[in-house]
Order: structure tokens, then C-alpha cells, then sequence
């Protein structure tokens, strides 16, 4: 998004390619607290414990992370940068606990080949979110409205633990979190503005686009583990 009529069209790139530097880089940040953590946690026995073995302990890690996300998305025109840098920095560190129990589930060298499919295709999807001149708009629309079903899916099938909806949410998850990555970056570079460089708004639209484009990787990742990642 411009901001004034007075900038050329290559001043816009440079910018916009500065911009998304910054968007890669704290949520590369992001995946490297939660990666620590997450190793950190699973190899703490006290830690782990304390996890797994009170479900509350584990429910009321999840709902407060949703809560601050909620907290970000909701109020981040009315918080500072460095309240929200620290929001996505403590996200992400929260995150690496809940995720500590894959470690326990899957094999480390089937988490670590996973991880790397899961960054090929982001860098992917990315790269042709950025570049492409197709307006993704419809499709981002159809793909949300997707992943509103698969969230209700997914609730419903904890109780009823049916195999085959599994697996269908599963490679649903897959899909729909591939189309997510394009559209979320072009819907961050379009919403980028121009001429707001190095304020403090421009240093939450970096924060933001980070955190949209971390849940689509650790999504993306998770259901990809479910699909190639192996059991111990």
C-alpha cells in the first residue's frame, strides 16, 4: 500500500524487499525460540512431566496462547513495537512447550527431515506469493473458510478418534496451509505501506506478517509430521 504519490516504483521494491527481510527475520526468530524450547523441554524429565501429566497443565498452555495471539491481532494499533516483539517472542517460546511432545512421539531424524520439506515448501509458496500477479484474494478466501471446517473437524474427531477423518484432515491440512503461505505473503506485501520505514507501525506490520507467516510453517509442519514422521 502507497503512502503519497512521490516515491518511484523502484524506491517501492526496495522498500517492500527491506520490509519482508525484517518479516523473515523475526519469524526465523520465532522458529528458533520455539525450536530450543522444544528440545530444551523434552529433555527436562521435570518439565515433561509436569506437561504431560496434568492435561490442565497442557489445556491452559494452549488457551493462553491463543488468547495472546488474540491479544496481538486485537490491540496491535493500540500496544508499542517492543510490546509486541516480546508478545511474539513469548508466543513462541509458550509454543515450544506444547510442541515438546513431539519429540517423545516421533524420531528426531524423522522431526529434523520434516522440518526441512516443511521449509522447502514454505520458501516455495513464499517466493510465489510474492512474485505472482495473480490477485489471490478468492482463494485466500476459500482457503479460510476451509480451515474453519478443518479446526471443527478436528475438534470433533478428539472425541469420536476416527481413524480415516484423520487422515483426511490431515492432507486437507496439508493443502490448505500450502495456499495459505502464497496468500498470506501477498496479502502482507499489498498491506505493506510504503513511506512508513522505520516508524513504529512499520515495525508491528513486520511483527504481524512474522506471526502469520510462523503459524502457516508450524501448521504446515505438524501436518506433515503427522504424514511423514516416524513413531517411536
Amino acid at each position: 500500500m502507497r503512502k503519497g504519490v512521490s516515491i518511484s516504483e523502484d524506491e517501492t521494491i526496495a522498500e517492500t524487499q527491506r520490509f519482508f527481510v525484517k518479516v523473515y527475520g523475526w519469524m526465523s526468530v520465532a522458529l528458533i525460540i520455539t525450536g530450543l524450547v522444544a528440545v530444551w523441554a523434552s529433555s527436562n524429565q521435570t518439565i515433561t512431566r509436569i506437561i504431560l501429566d496434568n492435561e490442565y497443565v497442557f489445556v491452559s498452555l494452549l488457551v493462553f496462547e491463543f488468547l495472546l495471539v488474540m491479544f496481538l491481532v486485537g490491540w496491535i494499533k493500540k500496544i508499542s513495537s517492543q510490546t509486541a516483539t516480546l508478545i511474539l517472542i513469548l508466543y513462541a517460546g509458550l509454543n515450544g512447550l506444547t510442541l515438546s511432545v513431539i519429540f517423545l512421539v516421533f524420531t528426531t531424524d524423522s522431526i529434523a527431515s520434516t522440518f526441512f520439506i516443511t521449509a522447502g515448501t514454505f520458501a516455495i509458496m513464499s517466493v510465489y506469493g510474492y512474485f505472482t500477479k495473480t490477485d489471490l484474494t478468492n482463494l485466500g478466501n476459500l482457503l479460510l473458510m476451509a480451515l474453519f471446517g478443518l479446526i471443527l473437524s478436528t475438534i470433533i474427531n478428539i472425541f469420536f478418534q476416527n481413524e480415516l477423518l484423520y487422515w483426511i484432515t490431515t492432507f486437507a491440512g496439508i493443502l490448505i496451509f500450502i495456499g495459505l503461505i502464497a496468500y498470506d505473503t501477498q496479502k502482507i506485501k499489498k498491506l505493506n505501506i510504503i513511506g512508513n520505514e522505520g516508524k513504529d507501525e512499520d515495525k508491528k506490520e513486520s511483527i504481524m506478517g512474522a506471526l502469520t507467516l510462523y503459524l502457516d510453517f508450524i501448521n504446515l509442519f505438524l501436518d506433515l509430521l503427522r504424514l511423514f514422521g516416524k513413531r517411536k
